[in-house]
């Protein structure tokens, strides 16, 4: 199964508030990237950020719900 980002986010907080809702409307749901981001300073920002990623054939409703829904408040 290939997973494609579908959000990337500095804040851990961020990243997790986006998997949890795509995870309540039934997504498949893999972080990347998270753990390092807590262990390195400056790590995530190196690697483009921690990766919210679903399965290549659910991007489309993925990134749907995540537009609908609008970024997490940690990240405005």
């Amino acid at each position: 199964m290939e997973f494609v980002t579908v959000f990337s986010a500095f804040s851990p907080a961020a990243a997790e508030l986006v998997r949890s809702r795509l995870e309540a409307n039934q997504f498949v749901v893999n972080i990347k990237n998270e753990t390092a981001a807590l262990s390195m300073d400056g790590y995530a920002m190196a690697a483009g950020g921690i990766l919210v990623q679903v399965p290549e054939d659910q991007v489309a409703e993925a990134r749907a719900l995540i537009d609908s829904e609008g970024p997490p408040a940690c990240e405005q």
